[in-house]
């Protein structure tokens, strides 16, 4: 028998509208869905199932009185210019959940094994001296200008291990879980950390530029530094108004580019691009946080340096629109680990192998679905 559901019109546009999508491309996938907003037909249990897949909502959401009031479960440093951003896409919320999720069964397994708490996480407050933050970040983390390699790509995988080493649990994917349809959008979110002594982690969207990862996975270790978990897009055209996020940024820029490298420099306008372009491989940050340093320095007024900003931040976004940005492409096994962190993904297979985890909530937290790919992993990882 076929089983149909009373559905409100408001939670039905209310799905669409939070989902992101053309209402033109799910009003193709679902022909009837006009009539289901009048009440004039009423969707099966399968098509209501099939339609929050396709929105990206939990099915349960569409039986309530009315749409509900969903909050981001940490502080929100997100702004445009000066305005708070205030919205969160199904695919942030869910991959802030996933990471909570993480993070929840590490802090357990590191309690099991009575592993040391991290020392540095809250450590600092938003008063503390910059350069001396990012001095000491930089001797934590062994990332001083010589320890960053030759390329971006290996700049960044060094300070992610470095961390991994620390006890952070740090985790970079372009996408939701592993679902590669569900691409995460630089544009609305860069990052977040999630503070605990015990395991601290950060996300890093890695759908941005690796140049761009570099700044914000710098930048959302300083919020384990500061002790105050936050989602933010580390932008570094104005100055935040909030002073943690101020903070961050500026002991991010600091530890990536110290202000004694850039203070002694000889800049013009006409050869900016050049200089920054220079800078940027110099340090293996991007040409935006060079940009900053320079303005930071004192070599532009307020106006030339805005006026750079824009063109050089056009120029990079409409080098990601081609394809050019941060792509985990390659092979699966060497990306999985960063996608989770290398540290959860060995602690779980080796608590999984042990027994002390099923196989299927370890499947779940890792995105797999066989048990092939698991024990590829565990080889790769050398934990099998």
């Amino acid at each position: 028998m076929t089983v149909r559901v009373p559905v409100r019109e408001a939670l039905l546009a209310w799905a669409v509208e939070r989902s992101g999508i053309d209402p033109n491309e799910i009003a193709a996938r679902f022909p009837s869905l006009g009539e289901w907003e009048q009440g004039t037909k009423q969707p099966t249990l399968k098509q209501l199932e099939k339609f929050a897949q396709a929105t990206h909502t939990p099915v349960g959401y569409l039986f309530l009185p009315e749409p509900p009031d969903e909050q981001l479960p940490l502080p929100d440093f997100r702004t445009m210019g000066d305005v708070e951003v205030g919205h969160a896409s199904p695919d942030l919320l869910d991959t802030i959940y996933q990471c909570q999720q993480r993070q929840d069964w590490y802090r357990d397994y590191a309690r099991l094994h009575r592993e040391e708490r991290v020392s540095f996480v809250a450590s600092l407050t938003p008063s503390s001296d910059v350069p001396e933050a990012a001095r000491q970040m930089r001797e934590v983390l062994d990332f001083g200008l010589t320890d960053r390699g030759h390329t971006w790509s290996e700049a960044l995988s060094r300070l992610i291990d470095h961390a991994d080493r620390c006890g952070v649990l740090v985790m970079v994917s372009g996408v939701v879980g592993s679902n590669t349809h569900r691409k995460l959008d630089p544009r609305e979110f860069r990052g977040f950390a999630l503070v605990d002594d015990l395991a601290p982690l950060v996300f890093v969207n890695g759908s941005d530029t690796k140049a761009a990862q570099i700044f914000t996975l710098a930048h959302e270790l300083a919020h384990l530094w500061l002790g105050q978990s936050a989602v933010s897009d580390a932008d570094l055209q104005d100055r935040p108004v909030n002073p943690a996020e101020r903070w961050c940024n500026e002991t991010a820029a600091e530890f990536l580019v110290p202000a004694d490298a850039v203070r002694n420099l000889q800049v013009s306008v006409e050869a900016l691009p050049d200089l920054l372009q220079d800078l940027a491989r110099e340090f293996k940050v991007s040409t935006l946080v060079a940009l900053r340093r320079v303005f930071d320095a004192g070599h532009l007024t307020l106006q030339q340096f805005r006026v750079a900003y824009a063109q050089e931040r056009d120029r990079v976004l409409a080098l990601m629109d081609e394809g050019s940005g941060g792509s985990q492409g390659g092979n699966f096994y060497n990306t999985q680990p960063i996608r989770v962190s290398k540290r959860f993904a060995r602690a779980l297979i080796e608590s999984t192998l042990e027994g002390q985890t099923l196989h299927r909530d370890a499947y779940q937290m890792l995105g797999f679905k066989k048990h092939s790919t698991f024990d590829q992993l565990a080889r790769h990882l050398g934990v099998a």
